[in-house]
C-alpha cells in the first residue's frame, strides 16, 4: 500500500482506520489523528485520511476515563483501510485473559482486506496476536505486559526492551509515548524524514526516537543535584561532521569517561557511540533528501568519513543504501503519490530498528 495514491480519477489520501475498543485510553486514541492528520503534499492536500470505527454500529464507546466517546463508523470501515491501528484498551476481556477473540471482535476483523498494514499501540498488540497476525513474528508492548503476552502467545517473538518494532506490514509499539514514535516512524517510512520532522515540530515532540531504544530507563530524569549530559549532546550535534571522541564529550561535562558513559545511558537509554550513530544517520537522511550534495560529501558532512561507512550504517539502521534512500525521498520529487514504496525502505528488516 502506498501512503497516497493517484489514479485516473485523481488523488486519494492513504486511509488510516483506528479501531476503538471499550476501555480505550483517550490519549492513545488521539495519537493517530494528531500525527496522520498533519502531513500534506506540495499542493496542500492531506496525505492521510483518518477515521475511527468500533466493532459495533455507530454509537458510544466506553473509555477508561469518566466519559464515553461517540464513534461514527462501524466495523465496515475496516474494509476501506490502507492501515489499521489498534490502540490500547483496559477491557479486552477474553483477549487479554485467555488470548482468544470475542465473537464481536472476530467478526469485525473479517472486514480487513489482504495487504492492509496493521499497527498496535501498547495492549492493542493482544488483538493482533489473538487474530494470528503475529504468529512467528517479532512484536513488542508495554514492558509490564510483555511477560503475559509471551505466555499467552508463545508463537510470538516478544521483545520487551524496545519502543517499537517494524516488521514490514505489521508494526507494534510499547505504551503511550511510544505510540507517537511509531506513528512518526510510519510517516517517515512513507514520506521521508523532512515530512515526519515537520509533523513532530508542529506536535512539539522529539522528531525521532530509534525503535531499538530501551523502554525503561532507570533514571529518565536526572537528579537535580547531579550533572546532566545535555551540554555534551548539544556540543556533539554542532560538530557531527568532525571526529568525536568519547573523552571529548565527557570533557564538556567535566566528568570521567566512565561516569559520563553511565550517566549518558541513564538519560538516553543508549551508549554515547550508539547515540552518535543515530544522529549521524538522521543528518545523512536530511542531507540526502534536501540537498544535491554527492554521497561522498554527505558521508563527510554527516561524520561518517567515507561513503562506504555511511552505506553500512544506513543499511544496518534502515535496510536501504544512501542512493536508494535519496531516490525514494528526494524533496524535489515531492511526496510519492503512485506506485509502490521502495521495498527496502518500506519493509525494512524484522529487526531493522533494534539497537
Amino acid at each position: 500500500m502506498t501512503a497516497a495514491t493517484s489514479s485516473s480519477t485523481g488523488f486519494r489520501p492513504h486511509r488510516v482506520v483506528v479501531l476503538a475498543l471499550d476501555g480505550l485510553l483517550p490519549f492513545e486514541l488521539g495519537i493517530p489523528h494528531r500525527i496522520f492528520g498533519r502531513p500534506k503534499d506540495a499542493r496542500g492536500r492531506h496525505l492521510y485520511e483518518v477515521v475511527t470505527c468500533s466493532v459495533r454500529p455507530p454509537g458510544p464507546v466506553e473509555t477508561d476515563a469518566d466519559f464515553a466517546i461517540h464513534v461514527a463508523h462501524g466495523p465496515e470501515a475496516l474494509a476501506t483501510a490502507d492501515t489499521v491501528i489498534v490502540p490500547a484498551s483496559y477491557e479486552l476481556g477474553p483477549v487479554y485473559e485467555e488470548g482468544v477473540l470475542t465473537d464481536e471482535l472476530a467478526a469485525a476483523l473479517t472486514h480487513l482486506r489482504p495487504g492492509t498494514r496493521l499497527a498496535s499501540i501498547c495492549t492493542g498488540v493482544y488483538v493482533l496476536a489473538a487474530a494470528g497476525f503475529l504468529d512467528g513474528r517479532p512484536a513488542t508492548t508495554h514492558w509490564s505486559d510483555a511477560e503475559r503476552l509471551q505466555r499467552l502467545f508463545p508463537q510470538v517473538d516478544v521483545d520487551p526492551d524496545v519502543l517499537f518494532i517494524d516488521d514490514g506490514d505489521v508494526l507494534t509499539s510499547a505504551g503511550v509515548a511510544a505510540g507517537l514514535d511509531l506513528c512518526l516512524h510510519i510517516v517517515r517510512r512513507d514520506h521521508g524524514s523532512a515530512v515526519a520532522n515537520d509533523v513532530a515540530r508542529r506536535t512539539v515532540v522529539p522528531p525521532h526516537r530509534d525503535g531499538g531504544q530501551a523502554q525503561y530507563i532507570a533514571r529518565p530524569v536526572p537528579d537535580p543535584q547531579q550533572a546532566s549530559t545535555t551540554a555534551a549532546r548539544a556540543w556533539a550535534l554542532g560538530r557531527l561532521h568532525e571526529p568525536i571522541q568519547l573523552r571529548d564529550m565527557a570533557a564538556q561535562e567535566a566528568m570521567s569517561v566512565r561516569t559520563f558513559t553511565r550517566r549518558f545511558r541513564e538519560e538516553t537509554g543508549v551508549s554515547p557511540g550508539q547515540w552518535l550513530t543515530q544522529q549521524r544517520v538522521e543528518r545523512a537522511r536530511h542531507l540526502l533528501e534536501s540537498t544535491d550534495r554527492s554521497v561522498d560529501q554527505v558521508a563527510h558532512d554527516a561524520g561518517f568519513g567515507t561513503a562506504q561507512s555511511m552505506r553500512q550504517h544506513m543499511q544496518a539502521a534502515l535496510g536501504v543504501t544512501p542512493t536508494a534512500y535519496r531516490r525514494t525521498f528526494r524533496t524535489g520529487k515531492g511526496p510519492q503519490t503512485g506506485g509502490d514504496p521502495a521495498p527496502a525502505v518500506a519493509a525494512g528488516r524484522p529487526r531493522a530498528l533494534r539497537r
